[in-house]
């Protein structure tokens, strides 16, 4: 079968490969000159099957306006007159309650054990590097009330039967001991061992060099416009660069996937949350962490990338506004500075922002549409290298009449219609 994917992110890539292994005729259109250079481009590099949580949960709107308030925010709004902003922000609204925060962890684990296995099995056929780490991540809490907030939970998480162990601030310090360094109080943290790092970047671009040389065909600067359908069926993509015609359609095109839908009629509700990183250089390889944790205080992650720590937060609703005020990146270089003082220079960090495309419930949008050759394959938000090889699995399943990996229901459009 001759497939089009839309969008050369990790999400697109990978899914391509999936595909390919099917032995589809596989070509990728990217308006972008090479892969990976928007929200896969400098993301905080976490693996979090874990650890993976949705954002809607009981309490966040209360969380959210304290947030607003304080010097350091992990949130940002700039409100605007975009019905889509309103409508997302109304959907998100009614999904923080206890049963559905329940419901939709269930569909976000089972996505991502799937997508976990898959990574492992991926790396061991492919023997791609990306300056992958298999050490964990540390959630590391800075207030006792959080702590205990967060240990309330973690035996549901063991119950699931995903590994998490809870440390003391002597345990935090042993597993990064350039903790001991910090400036901060550390109440505890929680550690999934079983998640993982690396440069997601790297992932991608080394991914789609092997794709290319396995005979898919990558179209760079290349602007998908239109989609045209006849009947129950799309028949060919427009572009800048001319018409390309498939078989099937797979749109893995992020935030921007939205736009493309809505002259078909489909009502996608993904919206772009826009968040910031900085890559910072190290200088004292010591006083840096060996792995990855996220401070869950201001809600930053920090990853190392061998010779660079990356970190990234902040959550902005904004639109599509990809500007980068340097005020913006104040959280993110305070979160790094009071944990890690002597790791790297941070005069010489290299600032970054990217859109995640946020559906209200934080699972993505998976599968078939109401065209019979038109698939989805988007709305991941923050955990999308997370969740990608799980995503290409179960689109290459649709595409080849196989029952999914995983159940499907909960991580398709229809939840929405």
């Amino acid at each position: 079968m001759k497939v089009l994917v839309i969008g050369s992110g990790v999400v697109g890539v990978v899914c391509a490969y999936y595909l390919r292994r099917d032995g589809h005729d596989v070509t990728v259109l990217e308006r972008q000159p090479a892969p990976a250079r928007e929200t896969s481009y400098a993301n905080g590099g976490q693996i979090s099957w874990g650890a993976a949580q949705p954002w809607a949960a009981p309490g966040t709107f209360g969380k959210a306006i304290h947030w607003l308030f304080r010097p350091h925010s992990p949130l940002i709004w700039r409100p605007r007159a975009d019905p889509a902003m309103w409508s997302w922000l109304w959907q998100f609204a009614r999904q923080c309650t206890a049963e559905r925060f329940d419901r939709h962890r269930s569909r976000l684990w089972r996505l991502a054990r799937l997508s976990h296995d898959e990574l492992v099995g991926l790396r061991h056929d492919t023997g791609i590097h990306y300056r992958e780490q298999t050490r964990g991540t540390l959630l590391l809490y800075r207030s006792t009330r959080e702590f205990d907030e967060a240990m309330a939970g973690a035996g549901l998480v063991q119950r699931e039967g995903i590994r998490c162990q809870p440390l003391d601030e002597r345990g935090c310090i042993a597993h990064e001991p350039a903790l001991a360094r910090a400036s901060a109080k550390i109440a505890g943290g929680l550690l999934y061992p079983d998640d993982e790092s690396g440069d997601c970047r790297l992932f991608t671009e080394t991914l789609a060099t092997r794709l290319k040389q396995d005979g898919v065909t990558l179209r760079f600067s290349t602007q998908v416009n239109k989609l045209v359908t006849e009947g129950s069926r799309v028949v060919r993509v427009e572009t800048d660069r001319g018409t390309y015609t498939a078989d099937a359609y797979v749109v893995a095109g992020g935030s921007y996937t939205p736009l493309l839908l809505r002259p078909l009629g489909i009502r996608l509700p993904v919206y772009p949350l826009k968040g910031y990183s900085l890559t910072v250089p190290i200088t004292r390889p010591e006083a840096a962490p060996l792995g990855s944790l996220t401070d869950e205080t201001y809600k930053v992650v920090m990853t190392r990338l061998g010779d660079v720590l990356r970190a990234a937060g902040t959550a902005e609703l904004s639109g599509y506004d990809l500007s980068l005020p340097r005020s913006r990146l104040a959280t993110i270089a305070h979160a790094v500075r009071t944990l890690f003082p002597d790791a790297g220079d941070l005069s010489r960090a290299e600032p970054w922002s990217g859109l995640r495309p946020m559906t209200p419930d934080n699972v993505p949008v998976l599968g078939p549409t109401p065209f019979t050759n038109l698939y989805l394959n988007t709305g991941h938000g923050s955990l999308g290298w997370t969740l990608a090889c799980g995503s290409g699995r179960m689109l290459a399943d649709w595409l080849a009449g196989r029952v999914p990996a995983v159940e499907p229901d909960g991580l398709t459009l229809a939840r929405f219609t």
